[in-house]
């Protein structure tokens, strides 16, 4: 791993330098940014029950479904196409190297661009009155589950990359895998067959991969240590098939 830190570096100043980085990066604060002066004109007009922070990052799959996809389709799926990872394997640099850097580099973005949303709230402690828009608990929770969940998003961004040779195609990919984890293990756990006995291990699967229902714990000062097990194994499985994927196309090629 002695070339990892080079290509992360490398990796980190192509999506800077790329357009298509702060395209995602404008929709991205736009749309949390909307998202944000909604919820204090909801607070405005009557008082409720959560504080802003937790409706917030209620909405945390909103921007993921569309900035992870785009951040990480180009990562690998483009290089495959052009030809230019072969000419990067035929260096000292093995699979993993790659793979890991290009990943590295997407969720430091990944963290940077959700860090930015702190300044909405730093606003809001400027000028909010009420201590209670700003309860430090869900706060804190909701930045620590975007970043532990964040891990194996953008992993399944660089899986959904490295299985196609298009841009677009691997957009869409990521975009299934990522609508398949966080909200469509909620529409399987609504089907009446999974009641039966046969199907209780298949039940008890999908109600341990409640994305949403693990934010909620978060917020509420909850970190169990399954759900952090969740997320660190699927990292791994996911950056395991990317690697395994695109050695397998270079011995195919």
């Amino acid at each position: 791993m002695k070339h990892f830190p080079t290509i992360l570096g490398h990796e980190i100043r192509m999506l800077l330098v790329s357009p298509g980085t702060y395209i995602a990066a404008a929709f991205f604060l736009g749309v949390m940014g909307t998202v944000f002066t909604t919820i204090l004109e909801d607070y405005s007009k009557a008082a409720q029950e959560a504080s802003p922070a937790q409706v917030f990052f209620q909405l945390f799959w909103l921007p993921v479904f569309f900035m992870v996809p785009a951040l990480t389709m180009k990562s690998i799926a483009e290089e495959q196409r052009l030809g230019t990872i072969e000419t990067l394997l035929t260096t000292p640099v093995s699979t993993t190297e790659v793979v890991l850097g290009k990943y590295g580099a997407t969720y430091l973005l990944y963290l940077l661009l959700w860090g930015s949303t702190g300044g909405f709230f730093y606003i809001l402690h400027r000028f909010a009155s009420d201590a209670h828009f700003l309860d430090p608990g869900p706060l804190i929770g909701g930045y620590l589950f975007i970043a532990v969940s964040g891990l194996l998003f953008v992993a399944l961004g660089i899986l959904a990359s490295s299985l196609a040779r298009n841009q677009a195609v691997a957009a869409i990919l990521g975009f299934a895998l990522l609508f398949a984890l966080i909200l469509g293990t909620g529409f399987l756990l609504q089907i009446p067959a999974l009641d039966a006995q046969l199907f209780s291990p298949l039940k008890s699967a999908l109600e341990y991969a409640q994305v949403r229902e693990h934010l909620g714990d978060f917020t509420r000062g909850v970190v169990d240590t399954r759900q952090l097990l969740f997320y660190l194994s699927g990292t791994v499985l996911a950056l395991i098939f990317s690697i395994l994927s695109v050695e397998t196309k270079q011995l195919h090629s």
